[in-house]
């Protein structure tokens, strides 16, 4: 009734306002047509000036009345058509703009490109790496609406997470490490579980050397209840012939290597599952902290097209391109240096001396060397078996700092003299002809020591320093946790720690 009786109103008003001029030209005497003509314009204008709120009543009763048997998914729905209309009206300005500079406004004029903005996210992730991955699922997991930025595509070889095998080593005598360790070997599990697949090979772990440095980490693990021996050179020479060992050895048996490359996929599929949205080929271009809990990210698109994100917080897990993203944003002027390095590992092909049994038994190891014998191609070795690959040896943080965006992914020859020459001198049961050159990235502070901590609606980790990979679950729940108001991380990977 209530529409039915705005309507009237407004009706009867508008042919009142016709009628009534109408009448009295006829009766002076006008010809009919030009008293229609001039009744018309009165008509209008009586309308604009006095019928202003009728109509906005009328026109409100009557939406009122067609919206009377939607849903709130038919609402939802809507707006969702209406967000992407804004879309396209922005691309078009766009187009526009690339013709006329006047047409874009204030952005053109402060040198700032025209995107697509959206606030539809809780987090935006920046870095779609082992450790970005691993924060989109621990976000999206707890119903958090996430979104994941990489300006690679998956499987690229340009940062630190590709390849096939990493080393799941627990030979640490620091307690923060090792709090770690265990954490992530548990998630690991979950991750098995939930997925079907094989992400832990328990193959043991072997470290030899410095007996100072070999010794702390047995008792740091034993007082743990970790299953450890320490057995001296000769008798791990004999278990392990393809191997030479220096002073006591730690064998650590809940170590071996971890499947890497499974490993992403495993997170990526984990995190979409639970409703994340991963976007490859986004490159970040720049963040921007607007208020204690907003935060934008800019992008350019596989196409080159710029985009804008808004959400409450932002996690950048950016490896070799953090600095430029986050040393320029409030808070971040205690960011230690992170000194991005291309570091070139090898794997070698196994003798025919070493039979099959062996080598499946093959451990990971570690060779912690003297500090008077590292140099500038030469420092504490690592390396793991690599299923069809060969055994992966490679120095630990040897390597010439590069520009990550201009990587020359050459191994100089001096580096893999010296690689060749450990490798002969070390693993009877390798060949050191065989080397096939693997590059990477590590980005590292100077105490080699993680940066994970949350400024204001940014939380990051960076500085994994070519040892995080074995830690990239619980990585993922420490930054899930610091980004949503959660427990922050220990203290020593926090910033205040890297002053000190």
């Amino acid at each position: 009734m209530k529409t039915r009786k705005a309507w009237t109103v407004y009706i009867v008003l508008r042919l009142a306002f016709f009628a009534v001029p109408f009448a009295a030209l006829m009766l002076i005497g006008w010809p009919w047509w030009l008293a229609a003509v001039t009744a018309t314009l009165a008509a209008v204008s009586l309308s604009v000036i006095f019928l202003a709120k009728p109509r906005e009543t009328a026109a409100e009763s009557i939406h009122d009345w067609r919206e009377r048997s939607r849903t709130a998914d038919d609402i939802a729905e809507d707006d969702a058509i209406e967000a992407s209309g804004a879309a396209a009206a922005t691309d078009l300005v766009r187009e526009n703009a690339a013709g006329d500079p006047g047409a874009s406004g204030e952005a053109i004029a402060t040198g700032d490109p025209i995107a697509a903005t959206t606030d539809a996210y809780d987090r935006i992730v920046v870095g779609g790496g082992a450790m970005g991955l691993a924060a989109a699922w621990q976000l999206a997991k707890r119903g958090r609406r996430v979104l994941l930025l990489e300006q690679f595509q998956p499987g690229h070889t340009e940062g630190a997470s590709h390849g096939a095998t990493r080393n799941l080593n627990n030979a640490y005598s620091e307690a923060h490490y090792l709090d770690l360790f265990e954490e992530a070997f548990g998630l690991y599990r979950e991750l098995e579980e939930a997925s079907g697949e094989q992400l832990l090979t328990l193959c043991g772990l072997v470290t030899h050397g410095v007996p100072e440095q070999v010794r702390a980490a047995h008792a740091s693990l034993a007082a743990r209840g970790a299953e450890v021996e320490l057995i001296d050179a000769s008798e791990a020479s004999a278990r392990w012939p393809g191997m030479r060992f220096d002073g006591p050895v730690l064998i650590g048996r809940d170590a071996g290597r971890v499947h890497a490359a499974t490993t992403l996929s495993v997170l990526a599929s984990e995190a979409a599952k639970h409703g994340a949205e991963l976007r490859w080929g986004h490159r970040v271009t720049g963040i921007e902290v607007l208020g204690d809990d907003r935060v934008a990210v800019e992008a350019r698109t596989p196409e080159g097209e710029a985009v804008r994100f808004e959400a409450a917080g932002a996690v950048v897990a950016a490896g070799a391109w953090s600095n430029d993203l986050l040393r320029t944003l409030p808070g971040f002027d205690s960011l230690p240096p992170l000194r991005v390095t291309e570091e070139h590992p090898a794997h070698f092909a196994v003798r025919p001396s070493v039979d099959a049994a062996a080598l499946t038994a093959w451990p990971s190891f570690n060779h912690v060397l003297p500090p008077e014998t590292h140099g500038e191609h030469t420092a504490n070795v690592y390396g793991m078996l690599t299923p069809g690959e060969g055994v992966k040896v490679g120095y630990h943080l040897v390597g010439r700092e590069v520009d990550p965006d201009a990587r020359p992914h050459h191994v100089p020859g001096e580096a893999q003299a010296a690689l060749k020459q450990y490798v002969a001198e070390w693993f009877p049961g390798l060949d050191p002809e065989s080397a096939e050159w693997v590059s990477c990235t590590y980005t590292t502070t100077p105490s080699q020591r993680f940066v994970l901590d949350r400024v204001g609606p940014i939380t990051v980790g960076a500085g994994f320093s070519g040892q995080g990979f074995k830690f990239v679950p619980a990585v993922g729940r420490v930054l899930a946790d610091a980004s949503t108001g959660g427990p922050l991380p220990a203290p020593e990977w926090r910033l205040a720690a890297h002053q000190s």
